[in-house]
């Protein structure tokens, strides 16, 4: 009886976890079409997760969008506080468990921010998330443990790129998925595609807001804090500008059609 009960709450904990990965595709494919688009003067604007919210809300029923945005961006964040407690794959308890498992938490952490972000939206009470980080900042640049504090928040973010270019190394992002209803080596083959695509496109800027943090930390200078938008124009910035930009927000689309195919056949439990 006992054993029912634990499956039937892994059942509902792994569909969360499934909407939540579908929000995460809608927010990085969106993200990823909207730059696009601002690559080739086609509209569009240069954008990371806090303006595929504000996008959203622009849009006809922006508000019943945001609204099943912040629930599904809220079931990633349960799934990743799961994955983080539960240890539903066997990450284990040695040291490499642990920072992984720790990262889930941050992760969860860093998602249900957004989530709320999109419930603020909804009620007008968003602001300017961007000036709320520098301030943020501003304030930890103030002291020298503020400091220290704003650098290993710049160490950590060159460790999570350095971590998407490793798995693209590994290139086993693909072992816990079921075998899809075509070809698998087909399916694998298009599906690790996009996912080399997407790790490679999320590492690249993952780094460039590193160096973000790391030149405030340094310059003492909370202005230079940028998320995923800045480092877009970051990028425009170079002599292929323009085309290096598509090229990483094709990334990002491929990195939410990965989510998807994850959403739908990753195996959520180790059994």
């Amino acid at each position: 009886m006992n054993t029912h009960i634990s499956s039937a709450n892994d059942n509902w904990k792994e569909r969360a976890g499934r909407v939540g990965h579908v929000a995460k595709g809608v927010v990085y494919g969106v993200a990823g079409v909207l730059t696009l688009l601002a690559a080739f003067n086609m509209g569009g604007q240069k954008a990371g997760k806090v303006q595929v919210i504000e996008f959203l809300q622009k849009q006809p029923f922006g508000n019943v969008l945001l609204i099943l945005m912040a629930i599904g961006l809220a079931c990633y964040a349960f799934w990743r506080f799961v994955q983080s407690v539960q240890d539903p794959q066997d990450e284990g308890t040695d040291t490499k468990g642990k920072v992984k498992r720790t990262g889930y938490f941050i992760s969860g952490l860093l998602y249900l921010a957004l989530g709320i972000y999109a419930v603020m939206q909804i009620s007008g009470g968003g602001g300017s998330s961007g000036q709320s980080q520098q301030g943020i900042i501003a304030s930890l640049l103030q002291s020298k443990f503020g400091v220290l504090v704003v650098i290993f928040i710049a160490v950590g973010l060159f460790a999570k790129a350095a971590y998407q270019f490793y798995r693209v190394y590994k290139g086993d992002f693909t072992q816990n998925l079921r075998p899809v209803e075509i070809p698998y080596s087909k399916a694998e083959s298009i599906i690790k595609n996009a996912g080399y695509a997407g790790f490679i496109a999320r590492g690249v800027l993952v780094g460039i807001v590193g160096y973000f943090f790391l030149q405030a930390a340094l310059q003492s200078n909370p202005g230079t804090i940028q998320g995923s938008s800045g480092a877009f124009s970051f990028i425009q910035q170079s002599t292929s500008g323009p085309w290096l930009m598509a090229l990483i927000a094709a990334g990002l689309v491929c990195y939410g059609v990965f989510m998807f195919v994850v959403a739908r056949y990753k195996r959520f439990y180790a059994r």
